[in-house]
């Protein structure tokens, strides 16, 4: 699933990568948090895609999920990419749980499954994106945390 939201791009953004054995979810968010792009894709297509969305967006950092095979997932990012922006690992535990919330957050059910329990409705699609979203999150919050 592709999903753009339009964004002046007067700013650096971040990219969001939740790497997966067979699928990966990738994410735009500006600095501002504005939300530019996500999608879903095919994990043998994954750094050649990073590499088309370099084309079009200021990339200056990449956000993964420090799971699922992220060491190798880093090096070939690093070796692949042209220069390569800086790969920075986010804990991702919970993260597919808090992604279920978020995806119907992002698109509230309709007709009669607005009256179905969430908690028994079935998601549509995969939402690595929406994982990946939340990385980036969760990596800002950390920036912005104050120490007492």
């Amino acid at each position: 699933m592709t999903s753009t939201v339009s964004s002046q791009l007067s700013q650096p953004v971040i990219l969001g990568f939740d790497p997966g054995r067979y699928k990966c979810g990738l994410a735009i968010v500006g600095l501002d948090r504005s939300l530019c792009y996500h999608e879903v894709i095919l994990a043998e297509k994954a750094i050649a895609h990073i590499e088309s969305l370099r084309l079009t967006y200021p990339i200056s950092l990449i956000v993964m999920g420090d799971q699922t095979g992220s060491k190798l997932w880093k090096q070939e990012l690093s070796e692949r990419l042209k220069e390569a922006p800086n790969v920075i690992l986010v804990d991702e535990r919970y993260s597919s749980l808090e992604a279920r919330d978020r995806y119907w957050e992002m698109f509230p059910p309709k007709g009669l499954n607005r009256i179905v329990p969430q908690s028994i409705r079935t998601i549509p699609r995969p939402i690595d994106d929406i994982v990946a979203i939340l990385l980036i999150e969760r990596y800002l919050n950390k920036l912005t945390e104050v120490e007492i």
